[in-house]
């Protein structure tokens, strides 16, 4: 296929076809956000990667969901729609964890999460669970297009889930949408070899890290040559809420140990069949992705994105998380493998960032999920547990230290680069492991804010969460406070924390309050427990037993869930007489 000469954005309308002289395009990407060609948005990614591949590719941004009309934009696609929900679940994005509408969409123009003009149904940019609407709005608009649904939305309610807006367990996405395939996790081999085997005439099935939809028929008639494991079905989970458990261990279990064993689980009429996963990038296809020729801004056409505003001086040095923390989904979306960019990449985008005459001398985050995994690796080779920080740091983990010291001091050298900050999470058990690394941080890469996630201190709550307890806060507070010393360090400490959290009792929320106060730590950030997709935490509040069966404490009332929010903002606010709120649970009532 012959390759095709980038232009500055990807094409958004009737008139960038006309531009290009094309009067077709092979695939539309669909997203319920704003379309900003930035790596750090999944849609961006995605289509710079099958553009590279000789694909005309077009993008359909945030469309209106009363009609079909805004599908027909750009004609019937060549090979297939790929409909994402944005770079967040439509509900995280439209619900505060306790079910409340958000007033704010940081992925939308302004955002402002609802469309300009005359009002159409619901009026929502973004609607509830949009990537089923999208995927119905596409049939509607060409009968027999090829969907091809993905993102975070799509990847972690591949099979039957507990949605917290409507408080039950939902059935997979993939048969809701009737989408052709779904593809989980970080997409870029699937999606290439979904546009190949379209473009070649060929059939979807057996595509690692896809997900087919079968009738018991075919299903019966399907000879598969790895091996099968069925998950509780969405029929028993629903009888038997404690099967929903069962089958999300089952499904950690295969995403950890990156198993080659297909995971079925009967939905109604249908089947979902997932095949094994996609090999994760290595250092150099991950390197390629971000020389792609991305605008870095949002289209003209989005205005101002506050998403963008927050990372268009980022720069994204590592993917993957090994932590497992029971109430994350990172681990079972961007995998348990480590994958680092090399420095000469990592410093090339820089120096690109900096030629940028808006560039005011800022790299805002040198991160990723975790930005002190860069350069760990595993000395083995990888295990099946792959949970290399729990309870403790697995002894066959291997911290570079090195490798991130010697990064941030070739970032900050040079032309043009003035402060390189570390914004994105830190690990405190790693940087305990790293004093150089950890002095380098607190008294030049921080700023102002170090953030870091205890998210509690009582050490069974700890264990639910899958986290390390103990005096970790405790060591790694008196390890900052050591690294100041003597330096001009004034980099306060940011800590991230959780209320609710299944297991955690309102008396635990108390200790916790204690303990913050022993420790003279603020609270600036907290959150209560959401229920989200794909994750063992939500299987505990389904539940109300941890993952051995055990009955667990779950604080599932309102009342009950303010008042262990409240033990936090009175340790929060204080003086400060409420200056500070719960992070994400500003409302305005509509």
């Amino acid at each position: 296929m012959s390759s095709l000469t980038p232009s500055k954005f990807l094409a958004t309308c009737a008139a960038d076809l006309r531009e290009r002289g094309w009067d077709w395009v092979d695939i539309v990407l669909v997203s319920g956000d704003a379309y900003v060609d930035h790596p750090s948005f999944g849609l961006a990614l995605i289509g710079r990667l099958l553009e590279s591949q000789g694909y005309r590719v077009a993008v359909l941004a945030q469309p209106r969901h009363d009609t079909a009309v805004d599908f027909q934009r750009f004609g019937r696609p060549r090979l297939f729609f790929g409909i994402t929900a944005g770079n967040l679940d439509s509900i995280v994005a439209n619900y505060t964890g306790n079910a409340k509408i958000r007033d704010e969409d940081h992925y939308s123009p302004e955002g402002n999460p609802y469309f300009p003009g005359p009002a159409i149904k619901s009026n929502r940019r973004r609607p509830d669970r949009a990537t089923v609407i999208y995927t119905n709005l596409a049939r509607q608009a060409y009968k027999d297009v090829v969907t091809v649904i993905g993102g975070v939305e799509a990847s972690l309610r591949r099979f039957s889930h507990y949605d917290y807006q409507q408080q039950k367990i939902r059935g997979s996405i993939l048969t809701d949408a009737k989408a052709d395939l779904l593809v989980y996790g970080m997409a870029e081999r699937a999606i290439v070899e979904v546009a190949r085997r379209l473009a070649d005439q060929q059939g979807l099935a057996g595509i690692a890290g896809t997900c087919l939809r079968l009738s018991p028929r075919e299903y019966g008639d399907s000879v598969f040559v790895e091996p099968v494991v069925e998950l509780p079905s969405l029929a028993a989970i629903q009888a038997e809420p404690r099967k929903f458990m069962e089958a999300e261990l089952a499904v950690d279990r295969q995403a950890r140990a990156a198993a080659a064993t297909i995971l079925v689980q009967q939905q109604q009429s249908h089947y979902v069949v997932q095949m094994p996963a996609a090999a994760p990038l290595t250092t150099d296809e991950l390197d390629s992705l971000y020389e792609l020729p991305f605008a870095r801004q949002p289209h003209p056409g989005s205005g101002r994105v506050p998403a963008f505003d927050m990372i268009k001086d980022s720069v994204t040095i590592v993917r993957g998380c090994c932590g497992n923390c029971s109430f994350c989904a990172i681990t079972r979306h961007q995998g348990p493998v480590i994958t680092s960019r090399s420095p000469a990449s990592v410093l090339a985008e820089v120096e690109r960032m900096a030629a940028d005459k808006g560039f005011r001398g800022t790299i805002s985050d040198l991160g990723g999920p975790t930005a002190n995994l860069y350069g760990v690796s595993c000395r083995k080779g990888g295990c099946r547990r792959r949970d290399c920080l729990f309870p403790a740091l697995c002894p066959q983990l291997v911290i570079d230290e090195e490798a991130l010291l010697s990064l941030l001091q070739g970032v900050a050298g040079l032309h043009g680069v003035k402060n390189v900050f570390i914004s994105s999470g830190l690990r405190m058990e790693l940087l305990l492991q790293t004093p150089r690394l950890l002095k380098a941080i607190v008294n030049k890469h921080t700023p102002g804010m170090l953030k870091i996630a205890p998210e509690h201190t009582v050490d069974r709550v700890l264990h639910y969460m899958h986290k390390p307890g103990g005096s970790l806060l405790a060591d790694f507070l008196k390890a900052c406070h050591q690294a100041k010393a003597g330096q001009g360090g004034k980099a306060a400490i940011s800590a991230y924390l959780i209320s609710a959290h299944p297991g955690c009792t309102l008396d635990d929320m108390r200790a916790l309050a204690r303990d913050l106060a022993g420790l003279r730590l603020p609270v600036r950030q907290f959150q209560d427990f959401t229920p989200t997709p794909g994750t063992l935490a939500t299987a505990m509040y389904v539940t109300e037993t941890d993952i051995k069966g055990n009955p667990i404490h779950v604080a599932k009332k309102n009342t009950e869930r303010m008042l262990q929010r409240h033990c936090l903002q009175r340790v929060a606010t204080g003086p400060a007489k409420q200056r500070r709120r719960s992070a994400g649970n500003k409302v305005r009532r509509r």
